[in-house]
Parts: C-alpha cells; structure tokens; sequence
C-alpha cells in the first residue's frame, strides 16, 4: 500500500471537484466547475469529457441511469451524450449563486450546497431533496458550502464552511432535519474543501491551498495525512474493485503563472491507496420522477 498520490490523468482541470465512483461502470466522475465540463474516467480507456452551458458544480447518479448535475441555477438530469434538462431551481432570486458540492445518502435522497460565485457573500446554503421532490434549506449563511457527509450509521451529517475553515457535524434528526450543530474539526493551515467518509467512519477531509488531504477520526483527532504535489486538494472519492483506492481531484484555479510553473500536476487527478474502504457511491431514488 502506499499513500504517494500519483497523477493518472494530467488534465489541467481549472477546478477539478466532485469525484464519484460508480462500481457497475468501474468508472469514475467528476467535474470541472470553472471549465463547465463533466469528466469520466475508466483505466485502460479513452477519458470522456461532455461539456455544459454553465459552470457544473457536482453530478450525483440517477438511480436507472443517467446523472443529476448541479448547474450554476439549478439541478438538471443528464444522460449522455447530450441530453440537458432542469429539474428544481432552488435560488431563482439569487442570480449571483451557483450550486456546490453533493452528496446521495443511503435512503438515495440528494444533499446539495449553493454559494456566492464571487466567494464573497454568506449567501449560500444547504439543501435537501425530499422524497416528495420538494428542495428543503437545511442550513444557511454560508460563502463557500462544501463537504456534504454522512457517517456510516446514518446517525450523524457533516458539512463544511471552506471560509471559516471548519468541518460542522450534526445529529440527524425526524424526517432529516439538521440538529445540534457543533464545530468538529478547524483547519489551521489550507481550506477544507470536500469530504469522504470511510467505513470506518473516519473524514478524509480535501485541502485546498494546503497541499494535502487528512484523515480524521469522527470524534475529530487527526489520524493521517497524506501530501500531494500541487497546492490545491478538492476532494476524494473510494473506488476500485474493493473500495480501496482514492481518487483525488485538484485545481489550478488561483495559482500565478510561477506556481503553475512550479505545480505541473495542478489540476491533474490523482489516486492512492487506503487500508480501509470507503462506502458504496449512493443513487439517487427519491424527488425525481
């Protein structure tokens, strides 16, 4: 086993972010939200790149095919190859909004974030699809929302606020309602971007501006850290035949041209090996008819 990220595919995405691994393709997701595409990955074959009208901040799978992709104004099905429609459009007076970061959880109901585009405004928030297909705010005043999680008995949710530098855990509650927000982990040095639970339970937490992802414990000590060659991390995601290799996203958005001179790999994605498994990528089955 071994912790060294390497580069398997040097795409040079602006902002690379939003890994999924969906095992009855063996293949791997993720988007470039600056550069308005979504990518996929399979090893031993051509990389596929569809490219969307607007910035694509996540895709999240539909169960019986197909992708839901978040959109700078809304949630849109997507199948392959060109096949665009929205569905919900949760902020249609927030014009200088665009939507984030996701996550499907087990019961296949959507967790998803918006933000201020500029990253300047606490004007984001975090939402949920309901089984209805009703979009619920969850929580909000956010700039940059990210890192939607969930542990691995359903018990507790995790979100993060990249801005303040903090990973918040919640106690999930009757019909999923958000209770008891507490600040589980404060980054000192980097941006906690995107978050993946492991079967452990543990938080392998993205490090923007930091060079690196840390893993956590769920009580919040840090166990592991593991470097990488270019400054901005966004996020993981487990995959492979046992769950067993990570995929990590980066980007070069922000970078001057002499640190893009000096992180080649920058906006490359990566992969690595972990002892424990992560959790099955969750398809969507409630709120989309």
């Amino acid at each position: 086993m071994s912790l060294e990220p390497r580069c398997i595919w040097p795409l040079a995405a602006e902002l690379g972010e939003g890994p999924i691994w969906l095992a009855d393709e063996q293949a791997l997701y993720f988007v470039d939200i600056k550069g308005q595409n979504i990518h996929r990955w399979r090893d031993n074959s051509e990389p596929t790149t569809w490219h969307m009208p607007q910035p694509v901040g996540f895709v999240q799978p539909l169960q019986g095919g197909g992708l839901i992709a978040g959109l700078k104004d809304g949630l849109y099905r997507f199948l392959a190859p060109a096949s665009l429609a929205r569905t919900h459009q949760p902020e249609p007076t927030l014009p200088g909004n665009r939507l984030n970061d996701a996550y499907t959880d087990p019961d296949g109901q959507l967790w998803f974030g918006s933000m201020d585009d500029a990253e300047q405004a606490p004007s984001g928030s975090l939402y949920c699809v309901e089984a209805t297909g009703k979009v619920i705010k969850q929580d909000a005043d956010y700039v940059i929302t990210n890192g939607p999680a969930m542990s691995p008995d359903g018990r507790i949710f995790y979100h993060t606020d990249t801005l303040a530098k903090t990973v918040y855990a919640f106690d999930l509650g009757p019909e999923k309602r958000l209770l008891n927000k507490r600040a589980l982990i404060h980054i000192l040095n980097g941006y906690p971007d995107g978050t993946a639970v492991d079967a452990a339970g543990c938080l392998w937490v993205a490090l923007f501006a930091g060079a690196r992802v840390e893993r956590y414990s769920a009580r919040g000590e840090l166990l592991q850290t593991v470097r990488f060659p270019c400054a901005n991390v966004t996020k993981i995601a487990f995959g492979g035949a046992d769950l067993c290799t990570a995929y990590a996203t980066t980007a070069w958005k922000g970078l001057s041209s002499q640190d893009r001179a000096a992180q080649p790999m920058a906006g490359g994605l990566f992969s690595f090996a972990v002892e424990t498994p992560g959790l099955p990528q969750g398809k969507i089955r409630k709120g989309f008819s």
